[in-house]
């Protein structure tokens, strides 16, 4: 922990206690997994299986309905019996789904499998998000949100990044070995989460709040229109986002650029590099602006993105290569804006016995884009405008952030982070 600590500021150092640098290493060696296969879905099925684009985005778009509809089974699971042992079920269900998946051999299994993953995958980030809250003083929320997603990115880059030099479109057994390495790192980043058992016990409610079920259910969510006004700007700010990009960026560097699948690892281990390097920065810079105008300047930097790699098409293979490495370098700026402000605004309003909830709530804007975004994708592709696609992503991600901005009227100067202490525990 040496390096990661060299890259943290020492006021957030000296907070850095052998627990939270457990969970850090735990998210780091999932996320390595997790970046073997990320950028592979779509590719896996349609150029290695020789499923159709159509079938392949919409086994995508089956995926993220069912992980849509079990999410806030696993929030309510979270609250309920504390957000280790719903990592840990998570994890070892994950790991068989994985190692289904890495032998589908027919349309139905493949769907199967796709369900699978949904379900048993279906915890998302809300235990992790959940558990990283108990582990840090409420003065380093703000920079643990921003550390750990360096670390996810970190992670997924390096994993990304060995895949694509391993990974061949005519050996589905090159497929294989990555999605069964997956299940080997998934356990191992168990074990570190198993070490963090005592920290994951329920939260009782607050003694002011009443006994009854009108104050610990998911009504209680649901009639918190802040929350609901900033889940549906999110969600439309995600199709535009890491929706799309996971539903036919793939597609469009292989089928519209043809360019060679390992192009794709080699982007995003520059999208990820650039996070690992920029982040902590970008907190500093963050630190008492607005959060919801933060959030409109990452729908113009993915927007930037988008217009970049449509205009890509023009070029020549060198460029079009040079320049969606850039675009990729804004893509990552924006993630690194979002990523401690999102998580800052819904952990302000959660309650601490609605934390499983409220982040799971968060959660749903993942598996509503993912459910969309695929049927999206496979409209543009199948009818022959796939060269049109990122002109029009990037509009709906340019909608989303004017709606960050009508939402900015609704949030208190302390929920929008306008001018608030980070010691309050708030995060920019």
């Amino acid at each position: 922990m040496n390096l990661l600590e060299s890259l943290a500021l020492a006021e957030f150092r000296r907070s850095l206690t052998p627990p939270l640098r457990r969970f850090f290493l735990a998210v780091f060696v999932g996320c390595f997994g997790i970046g073997l296969t990320l950028s592979l879905y779509v590719v896996y099925l349609h150029n290695v299986r020789g499923y159709s684009t159509t079938f392949s985005t919409l086994v995508l778009a089956v995926s993220a309905l069912t992980g849509l509809a079990t999410t806030p089974l696993w929030g309510t699971a979270i609250d309920h019996v504390g957000p280790v042992k719903v990592i840990l079920l998570s994890l070892v269900l994950n790991s068989g789904a994985l190692t289904y998946w890495a032998y589908i051999h027919s349309e139905s299994s493949a769907v199967l499998g796709a369900v699978a993953l949904a379900i048993f995958g279906g915890a998302g980030w809300g235990p992790g998000t959940t558990l990283l809250v108990r582990l840090v003083d409420p003065a380093h929320r703000h920079r643990a949100y921003g550390f750990n997603f360096m670390l996810v990115n970190l992670g997924i880059g390096l994993g990304g990044l060995i895949s694509a030099s391993v990974v061949n479109l005519h050996d589905p057994g090159s497929f294989r070995h990555l999605y069964l390495g997956n299940v080997a790192v998934t356990l191992t980043s168990g074990v570190f989460y198993a070490t963090l058992w005592k920290y994951g016990h329920r939260e009782s409610r607050s003694p002011d709040d009443p006994p009854s079920r009108a104050t610990t259910g998911w009504g209680v969510v649901l009639r918190d229109r802040r929350l609901v006004l900033y889940v549906g700007a999110s969600l439309v700010l995600m199709l535009g986002g890491y929706g799309a990009i996971d539903a036919g960026f793939s597609l469009f560097v292989v089928n519209n650029l043809h360019m060679s699948v390992h192009v794709i690892g080699v982007m995003f281990f520059i999208n990820t590099s650039t996070i690992v390097v920029s982040q902590l920065v970008v907190i500093n810079i963050v630190e008492h602006r607005s959060r919801t105008r933060v959030l409109a300047v990452v729908s113009v930097l993915w927007a930037l993105f988008w217009s970049t790699l449509s205009i890509s098409l023009h070029l020549s293979r060198v460029a079009a290569v040079v320049s969606i490495g850039a675009a990729m370098v804004i893509f990552a700026l924006g993630e690194t804006l979002l990523s401690p402000v999102g998580q800052a605004v819904v952990n302000d309003l959660a309650p601490e016995h609605l934390r499983g909830r409220y982040n799971a709530a968060q959660g749903l804007t993942w598996g509503v884009s993912g459910t969309l975004a695929p049927a999206i994708t496979s409209v543009f592709f199948d009818n022959g405008l796939g060269n049109w696609w990122p002109v029009c992503v990037g509009t709906l991600t340019l909608t989303g952030g004017a709606m960050m901005l009508r939402l900015r009227r609704r949030l208190s100067a302390h929920e929008d982070g306008r001018g608030a202490s980070l010691a309050t525990g708030s995060s920019k």
